[in-house]
């Protein structure tokens, strides 16, 4: 086997959140932490970015003064073992801006956008880990081949700590949970 087919050391070693807190912002650029491990993203797509950004936005606005939404920041689901999670898109309590980590309880909606390869993650490990930590809204974005997004919405059912399937919208968002909020994803 050569040099280039061995992974570092540093991806078959556990995480603790006391090592990750010390680290700086450049180095938990593009990983997430799952069961102290290292998973790193790739890159996303323009579009994959300006689908976050103008579902942030539309959020941002809807949401009146006590919730923020923003993109590419980690929330802490649980300590140990370690994990984060880095939500496209996170709505969060405004007056949390401040507190790091951001912690399940300060979230209110998270959004992930569907990339190739994020397939598996977004459908299914990143619900049930979402709802396990006890976020009430679940967004998944699906980039159809139609070039019109699909938009799956779910709503936690807090005692089963699993979601339920809320409404799809296809194209333009017209949700009423967590708050009301309409927004045009076809005007990429």
């Amino acid at each position: 086997m050569g040099a280039e087919m061995i992974a570092p050391g540093w991806m078959h070693d556990q995480v603790t959140a006391e090592q990750y807190d010390s680290w700086s912002e450049e180095q938990c650029s593009g990983i997430e932490i799952v069961d102290g491990m290292i998973v790193v993203s790739p890159s996303a797509s323009k579009r994959h970015n300006r689908l976050a950004r103008i579902l942030a936005n539309a959020l941002d606005a809807a949401a009146g003064p006590e919730w923020n939404a923003d993109t590419d920041f980690d929330v802490r689901l649980q300590d140990v073992p370690l994990s984060n999670r880095r939500p496209d898109v996170t709505v969060y309590r405004a007056d949390a801006i401040d507190i790091t980590p951001t912690r399940p309880e300060h979230v209110l909606l998270v959004v992930e956008v569907v990339s190739p390869g994020s397939e598996t993650t977004d459908r299914v490990v990143k619900v049930d880990q979402y709802a396990r930590a006890g976020i009430p809204f679940y967004w998944r974005v699906e980039q159809a081949a139609t070039g019109v997004p699909l938009v799956y919405t779910y709503v936690l059912d807090p005692a089963a700590r699993v979601y339920r399937d809320g409404d799809v919208f296809t194209g333009v968002v017209k949700a009423v949970a967590p708050f009301a909020v309409e927004v045009d994803l076809c005007a990429l």
